[in-house]
């Protein structure tokens, strides 16, 4: 095996001790690569080492790399979209973790309906109201769960987070715990479920997975140090 696909296993084994410490099945939880501003070649690496589903934060790598590699990929929209580039990306993402408010949301529910998709999305929360990022604070989507629910094209997985980074990644536990908990309580609340948790990140995954993630978004560990050059 090459370095890339050392690293890819690495992580799936460490997918699969995290869950089993926790008394979860390991299969219930994806492993998102991220590879954003890494190259086709790089990807290449990770298919080669069956790694199927990819992240990226901008439309126009999403667009740009997707042609070039194999159509049985799934791509995810991790990073922020503007709804002026929703028209672009959606026949070519898989789900868009970044509905980060009514707005976007009903843009997407709108040029989805235009294009007769049925996009899967995450909810992304902004829980620390950290104002470099975007997202609901809880109490928004809380104000906000009956139009949401009245999109009819969303299919909406769930919750996503980004906590604020510390090098200590038990840092992130509460909001973890915070993003859980606030969905449980949503999904009681509207009366319909939400399955997915969008949490944890290359430095602090296997914390994610104890406090419920379903998919992590994984990209440095697997990848190596991004230069944050565009790749194409």
């Amino acid at each position: 095996m090459n370095a890339l696909s050392d690293r890819l296993q690495a992580i799936r084994d460490r997918i699969t001790a995290a869950a089993q410490r926790c008394g979860r099945d390991p299969a219930s939880i994806e492993l998102l690569a991220v590879s954003k501003t890494f190259p086709v070649k790089a990807i290449r690496e990770a298919v080669d080492a069956g790694q199927l589903l990819f992240g990226e934060n901008k439309v126009q790598e999403i667009l740009a790399k997707a042609p070039q590699l194999p159509a049985n990929l799934h791509w995810h929209l991790i990073g922020h979209l503007q709804s002026n580039k929703v028209r672009k990306v959606l026949p070519h993402v898989k789900a868009i973790h970044s509905i980060g408010s009514l707005d976007l949301a009903r843009d997407v529910d709108r040029i989805a309906g235009e294009l007769g998709l049925f996009p899967q999305v995450y909810i992304e929360v902004n829980l620390a109201a950290e104002s470099s990022k975007h997202g609901f604070s809880a109490e928004q989507l809380r104000a906000s769960l009956e139009a949401l629910y009245a999109l009819k094209r969303l299919e909406i997985q769930g919750l996503m987070c980004i906590p604020p980074f510390d090098a200590d990644p038990a840092k992130s536990r509460p909001y973890f715990t915070h993003l859980r908990e606030l969905r449980d309580e949503l999904a009681q609340r509207g009366g319909a479920p939400l399955p997915r948790l969008s949490m944890g990140m290359s430095h602090d995954f296997e914390i994610a997975i104890e406090e419920g993630a379903t998919i992590v978004r994984v990209g440095s560990a697997i990848f190596g140090e991004r230069t944050y050059q565009t790749a194409a």
